[in-house]
Protein backbone atom coordinates (compact mmCIF):
# COMPACT_ATOMS: atom_id res chain seq x y z
CA UNK A 1 0.00 0.00 0.00
CA UNK A 2 1.40 3.78 -1.14
CA UNK A 3 0.58 6.34 0.96
CA UNK A 4 1.99 9.84 1.45
CA UNK A 5 2.85 11.75 4.69
CA UNK A 6 3.59 15.67 4.64
CA UNK A 7 7.15 14.69 5.76
CA UNK A 8 7.62 11.57 2.79
CA UNK A 9 6.14 14.59 0.16
CA UNK A 10 8.72 16.90 1.41
CA UNK A 11 11.59 14.35 1.19
CA UNK A 12 10.12 13.05 -2.15
CA UNK A 13 10.38 16.51 -3.78
CA UNK A 14 13.86 17.22 -2.41
CA UNK A 15 14.93 14.27 -4.01
CA UNK A 16 13.50 15.48 -6.83
CA UNK A 17 14.93 18.85 -6.87
CA UNK A 18 18.49 17.31 -5.91
CA UNK A 19 18.49 15.21 -9.11
CA UNK A 20 17.41 17.73 -11.17
CA UNK A 21 20.20 20.00 -10.02
CA UNK A 22 22.66 17.21 -10.45
CA UNK A 23 22.03 16.28 -13.65
CA UNK A 24 22.72 19.78 -15.11
CA UNK A 25 25.22 21.09 -12.33
CA UNK A 26 28.39 20.98 -14.13
CA UNK A 27 27.06 21.74 -17.39
CA UNK A 28 27.56 25.79 -18.41
CA UNK A 29 24.31 25.54 -20.50
CA UNK A 30 22.40 24.15 -17.19
CA UNK A 31 18.67 24.23 -17.68
CA UNK A 32 18.97 24.81 -21.65
CA UNK A 33 19.74 20.81 -22.04
CA UNK A 34 16.77 19.80 -21.02
CA UNK A 35 14.99 22.07 -24.19
CA UNK A 36 17.98 21.19 -26.55
CA UNK A 37 17.20 17.58 -27.20
CA UNK A 38 13.80 18.32 -28.22
CA UNK A 39 14.80 21.45 -30.46
CA UNK A 40 17.34 19.02 -32.06
CA UNK A 41 14.71 16.46 -33.12
CA UNK A 42 12.13 18.68 -34.12
CA UNK A 43 14.51 19.89 -36.76
CA UNK A 44 16.29 16.74 -37.68
CA UNK A 45 12.47 15.14 -38.07
CA UNK A 46 10.91 18.74 -39.61
CA UNK A 47 13.74 18.70 -42.52
CA UNK A 48 13.02 14.91 -43.09
CA UNK A 49 8.84 14.76 -42.86
CA UNK A 50 8.02 17.96 -44.11
CA UNK A 51 10.46 19.74 -46.40
CA UNK A 52 11.43 15.81 -48.38
CA UNK A 53 8.33 13.46 -47.81
CA UNK A 54 5.90 16.87 -47.30
CA UNK A 55 3.56 15.35 -44.59
CA UNK A 56 1.40 19.26 -45.32
CA UNK A 57 0.36 18.47 -41.75
CA UNK A 58 -0.97 22.17 -40.11
CA UNK A 59 1.44 24.28 -37.72
CA UNK A 60 3.39 21.06 -38.03
CA UNK A 61 6.39 22.36 -35.47
CA UNK A 62 3.80 22.44 -32.91
CA UNK A 63 2.32 19.13 -34.00
CA UNK A 64 5.92 17.59 -33.76
CA UNK A 65 6.71 19.04 -30.75
CA UNK A 66 3.76 18.57 -28.59
CA UNK A 67 4.47 14.62 -29.77
CA UNK A 68 8.21 14.26 -28.96
CA UNK A 69 7.91 15.71 -25.64
CA UNK A 70 6.57 13.32 -24.14
CA UNK A 71 8.26 10.75 -26.19
CA UNK A 72 10.99 12.16 -24.59
CA UNK A 73 10.04 12.22 -20.96
CA UNK A 74 8.51 8.33 -21.53
CA UNK A 75 12.07 7.60 -22.64
CA UNK A 76 14.29 9.01 -20.44
CA UNK A 77 11.84 7.63 -16.90
CA UNK A 78 11.96 4.03 -18.64
CA UNK A 79 16.20 4.18 -20.16
CA UNK A 80 17.42 6.23 -17.25
CA UNK A 81 16.14 3.79 -14.34
CA UNK A 82 16.75 0.54 -15.93
CA UNK A 83 20.06 0.92 -13.26
CA UNK A 84 18.19 2.48 -10.49
CA UNK A 85 18.53 -0.24 -8.15
CA UNK A 86 22.34 -0.46 -8.63
CA UNK A 87 23.00 3.16 -9.05
CA UNK A 88 20.99 4.24 -5.86
CA UNK A 89 21.58 0.83 -3.90
CA UNK A 90 22.82 3.03 -0.99
CA UNK A 91 19.60 4.92 -0.85
CA UNK A 92 17.77 1.69 0.07
CA UNK A 93 20.33 0.04 1.99
CA UNK A 94 21.47 2.75 4.45
CA UNK A 95 18.61 5.27 4.68
CA UNK A 96 15.90 3.17 5.14
CA UNK A 97 14.54 4.74 2.38
CA UNK A 98 11.33 2.68 0.44
CA UNK A 99 12.49 1.33 -3.19
CA UNK A 100 9.29 3.09 -4.49
CA UNK A 101 10.53 6.29 -3.31
CA UNK A 102 13.28 6.43 -5.70
CA UNK A 103 11.64 5.69 -8.61
CA UNK A 104 8.70 8.21 -7.98
CA UNK A 105 11.70 10.90 -6.85
CA UNK A 106 13.25 10.26 -10.00
CA UNK A 107 10.01 10.54 -12.10
CA UNK A 108 9.74 14.12 -10.41
CA UNK A 109 13.01 15.34 -10.98
CA UNK A 110 11.98 13.95 -14.81
CA UNK A 111 8.32 15.91 -14.58
CA UNK A 112 10.49 19.55 -13.94
CA UNK A 113 12.10 19.22 -17.03
CA UNK A 114 8.55 17.64 -18.68
CA UNK A 115 7.20 20.94 -17.14
CA UNK A 116 9.41 23.63 -18.37
CA UNK A 117 9.17 21.89 -21.90
CA UNK A 118 5.35 22.31 -21.59
CA UNK A 119 5.93 25.92 -21.03
CA UNK A 120 8.05 26.35 -24.25
CA UNK A 121 5.60 24.56 -25.99
CA UNK A 122 2.93 26.48 -24.83
CA UNK A 123 4.76 29.72 -25.55
CA UNK A 124 5.69 29.21 -29.16
CA UNK A 125 2.11 27.39 -30.12
CA UNK A 126 0.21 30.75 -28.97
CA UNK A 127 3.13 33.18 -29.49
CA UNK A 128 4.83 32.39 -32.69
CA UNK A 129 3.16 29.66 -34.78
CA UNK A 130 1.07 31.32 -36.98
CA UNK A 131 0.31 28.07 -39.14
CA UNK A 132 -2.43 27.09 -36.94
CA UNK A 133 -5.63 28.61 -35.72
CA UNK A 134 -5.05 29.67 -32.24
CA UNK A 135 -8.04 31.57 -31.58
CA UNK A 136 -9.02 29.44 -28.99
CA UNK A 137 -6.61 31.01 -27.06
CA UNK A 138 -9.21 32.20 -24.09
CA UNK A 139 -11.43 28.61 -24.37
CA UNK A 140 -9.21 26.32 -21.32
CA UNK A 141 -13.02 24.49 -20.71
CA UNK A 142 -11.06 21.67 -22.46
CA UNK A 143 -8.01 21.82 -20.88
CA UNK A 144 -8.71 20.66 -17.13
CA UNK A 145 -8.22 17.03 -19.37
CA UNK A 146 -4.69 17.21 -19.40
CA UNK A 147 -4.56 16.18 -15.50
CA UNK A 148 -5.70 12.62 -16.71
CA UNK A 149 -3.47 12.70 -19.55
CA UNK A 150 -0.28 13.46 -17.52
CA UNK A 151 -1.25 11.55 -15.04
CA UNK A 152 -1.69 8.35 -17.23
CA UNK A 153 2.00 9.60 -18.46
CA UNK A 154 3.68 9.54 -15.37
CA UNK A 155 2.02 6.37 -14.00
CA UNK A 156 2.63 4.18 -17.34
CA UNK A 157 6.59 5.34 -17.21
CA UNK A 158 7.02 4.58 -13.48
CA UNK A 159 5.17 0.99 -14.19
CA UNK A 160 7.57 0.38 -16.95
CA UNK A 161 10.41 1.64 -14.76
CA UNK A 162 9.72 -0.77 -12.09
CA UNK A 163 8.93 -3.51 -15.09
CA UNK A 164 12.46 -3.04 -16.33
CA UNK A 165 14.46 -2.39 -13.15
CA UNK A 166 13.29 -5.38 -11.63
CA UNK A 167 14.15 -7.75 -14.56
CA UNK A 168 17.57 -6.19 -14.35
CA UNK A 169 18.18 -7.83 -11.57
CA UNK A 170 18.66 -10.97 -13.22
CA UNK A 171 19.01 -9.94 -16.69
CA UNK A 172 21.52 -7.37 -17.33
CA UNK A 173 20.90 -7.19 -21.23
CA UNK A 174 17.34 -6.01 -20.46
CA UNK A 175 18.82 -2.42 -21.51
CA UNK A 176 19.67 -3.29 -24.82
CA UNK A 177 16.66 -5.21 -25.35
CA UNK A 178 14.62 -2.04 -23.76
CA UNK A 179 15.93 0.29 -26.33
CA UNK A 180 15.76 -2.02 -29.46
CA UNK A 181 12.06 -2.32 -28.21
CA UNK A 182 11.69 1.65 -27.63
CA UNK A 183 12.55 2.23 -31.44
CA UNK A 184 9.92 0.08 -32.38
CA UNK A 185 7.39 1.91 -30.41
CA UNK A 186 8.55 5.19 -31.80
CA UNK A 187 7.52 4.08 -34.92
CA UNK A 188 4.08 2.79 -33.82
CA UNK A 189 3.52 5.65 -32.12
CA UNK A 190 1.72 9.09 -33.58
CA UNK A 191 4.76 11.54 -33.32
CA UNK A 192 6.00 11.94 -36.90
CA UNK A 193 2.98 10.98 -39.22
CA UNK A 194 -0.92 12.59 -39.08
CA UNK A 195 -2.78 11.02 -36.66
CA UNK A 196 -5.55 10.13 -39.36
CA UNK A 197 -3.11 8.20 -41.37
CA UNK A 198 -1.69 6.54 -38.78
CA UNK A 199 -5.43 5.53 -37.17
CA UNK A 200 -6.17 3.99 -40.98
CA UNK A 201 -2.74 1.89 -41.29
CA UNK A 202 -2.63 0.90 -37.37
CA UNK A 203 -5.88 1.06 -36.25
CA UNK A 204 -5.41 -1.63 -33.62
CA UNK A 205 -1.91 0.04 -32.66
CA UNK A 206 -3.34 2.91 -31.58
CA UNK A 207 -5.72 0.69 -28.63
CA UNK A 208 -2.69 -1.52 -27.93
CA UNK A 209 -0.20 1.17 -27.75
CA UNK A 210 -0.77 3.37 -24.78
CA UNK A 211 1.56 6.24 -25.51
CA UNK A 212 -0.67 6.44 -28.62
CA UNK A 213 -3.31 7.06 -27.30
CA UNK A 214 -1.67 9.86 -24.95
CA UNK A 215 -0.01 11.70 -27.55
CA UNK A 216 -2.97 11.56 -29.46
CA UNK A 217 -5.14 12.96 -26.77
CA UNK A 218 -3.07 15.44 -26.00
CA UNK A 219 -2.82 16.87 -29.47
CA UNK A 220 -6.65 16.82 -29.67
CA UNK A 221 -7.18 19.22 -26.34
CA UNK A 222 -4.47 21.32 -27.47
CA UNK A 223 -3.92 21.62 -30.85
CA UNK A 224 -7.86 20.91 -31.29
CA UNK A 225 -9.51 21.99 -28.15
CA UNK A 226 -11.43 19.20 -27.99
CA UNK A 227 -12.17 16.66 -25.55
CA UNK A 228 -9.92 13.63 -25.21
CA UNK A 229 -10.83 10.67 -26.79
CA UNK A 230 -12.70 8.62 -23.88
CA UNK A 231 -12.13 4.64 -25.07
CA UNK A 232 -8.35 5.80 -25.14
CA UNK A 233 -8.43 7.48 -22.44
CA UNK A 234 -9.66 5.21 -19.81
CA UNK A 235 -7.70 2.12 -22.40
CA UNK A 236 -4.30 4.18 -21.46
CA UNK A 237 -5.54 3.99 -18.04
CA UNK A 238 -6.21 0.56 -17.69
CA UNK A 239 -2.58 -0.51 -19.14
CA UNK A 240 -0.63 1.72 -17.25
CA UNK A 241 -2.73 0.50 -13.73
CA UNK A 242 -2.28 -3.07 -15.04
CA UNK A 243 1.95 -2.46 -15.77
CA UNK A 244 1.99 -0.55 -12.23
CA UNK A 245 0.59 -3.04 -10.24
CA UNK A 246 2.73 -5.71 -12.28
CA UNK A 247 6.11 -3.61 -11.62
CA UNK A 248 5.22 -3.53 -7.65
CA UNK A 249 4.93 -6.79 -7.73
CA UNK A 250 7.91 -7.95 -9.26
CA UNK A 251 9.36 -5.31 -6.67
CA UNK A 252 8.58 -6.78 -3.70
CA UNK A 253 9.81 -9.86 -5.00
CA UNK A 254 12.79 -9.66 -7.25
CA UNK A 255 13.70 -5.92 -5.99
CA UNK A 256 14.29 -7.37 -1.91
CA UNK A 257 17.14 -9.76 -4.06
CA UNK A 258 18.52 -6.59 -5.53
CA UNK A 259 20.75 -5.61 -3.12
CA UNK A 260 22.67 -9.23 -3.06
CA UNK A 261 22.70 -9.70 -7.12
CA UNK A 262 23.68 -6.17 -8.05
Amino acid sequence: MIYFSTNRAERLWLLAKIEFKLRYYENKLGLLWALIKPITDITIYYIAFNVVIKQNIPSFVAYLFSGLILWNFFLESTTGTVQILRTKKFLYEYNNMQKIDIYISTLLANSIGLFFNICMFFAYFFLIDKEGDNLHLAVFSNYIYLIPVFFNLFLLSIAFSLVLSTLYVFMHDIHQIWQVVAGLFFILTPIVFKTEDYLRALPVFAELNPMAGIIINFRRIVLQNTSPDFYLLMLDLGYAMFLFLLGLFLLKRIGSKAAEKL
